[in-house]
């Protein structure tokens, strides 16, 4: 009974030496390399690096989308306006100039308008024969009434580009309330001023012709005064003029 006893203890004994080294071996060091020290004032050191890289990168994207609108804003800026009414002025042009080519007799020239002036509105040569003067009444009467109808027919041709700066101007007003950029806005306030000056020479192609028609009316007006004042005279005039005689009325009377 004493030797179990001691063999017991000796088991004992012996397990617990054996045990000792597992116990122990979690209190031994660990490596150098194996330690994770943290250190606070790094760690923020850190993260405001973190967050000014973050903050730079958000200012460079920020600088992009920038310069992406500029370029966008100067390509509507450089846009052409895809509208012109360039054709349509020059054709209404071209009508207001056709009538005031086909000016009657006397066109507006300066040369022709003093041939004219000087073979049929001079003063009224006293040896004309009566024929030559009834003649150029008629040529001048001729001059007058065709004058006043070139006058109408330009206001007829001008009245008839109503209509066609209507639809001009209500497009050139839609394109210029639509242009997307200045250079289109600009356009379209060209043309419309190029229209402005198409009316302008459409109301001075009227003022000509009127006064045109008014001038040729007053120069037959004063020819026909002083040939009035020259077949007077020849009526007047002893001789040549006018001899009182008998007239019988009535042939075949008592």
């Amino acid at each position: 009974m004493i030797r179990f006893r001691s063999r017991t203890r000796a088991a004992r004994l012996a397990l617990s030496i054996l045990a000792a080294p597992l116990a122990l071996s979690p209190l031994l060091p660990a490596p150098a390399h194996a330690i994770i020290v943290y250190d606070p004032t790094n760690y923020a050191q850190n993260v405001l690096q973190a967050a000014r890289a973050l903050q730079q990168i958000n200012n460079q994207i920020t600088s992009l989308q920038n310069e992406a609108t500029m370029l966008i804003n100067q390509a509507r800026n450089l846009a052409s306006l895809p509208f012109s009414s360039l054709q349509q002025l020059q054709q209404s042009v071209q009508r207001t100039q056709q009538l005031l080519n086909q000016a009657q007799n006397i066109a507006f020239d300066v040369q022709q308008i003093d041939r004219a002036f000087q073979q049929q509105y001079r003063n009224v040569s006293l040896s004309a024969s009566d024929q030559q003067l009834v003649t150029d009444a008629r040529t001048r009467w001729q001059n007058t009434v065709g004058g006043l109808q070139d006058s109408m027919r330009v206001q007829a041709g001008v009245v008839g580009n109503i209509d066609t700066n209507r639809t001009q101007m209500s497009a050139l007003v839609g394109q210029s309330q639509g242009a997307t950029g200045a250079l289109q806005a600009t356009q379209a306030g060209n043309q419309l001023l190029a229209l402005q000056a198409q009316q302008l020479a459409d109301l001075t192609a009227v003022v000509a012709a009127n006064g045109r028609a008014q001038a040729l009316q007053s120069a037959e007006q004063a020819a026909a005064a002083e040939q009035g004042r020259e077949q007077r005279r020849r009526f007047l005039t002893p001789g040549s003029g006018y001899q009182p005689g008998n007239v019988r009325m009535f042939q075949g009377g008592n």
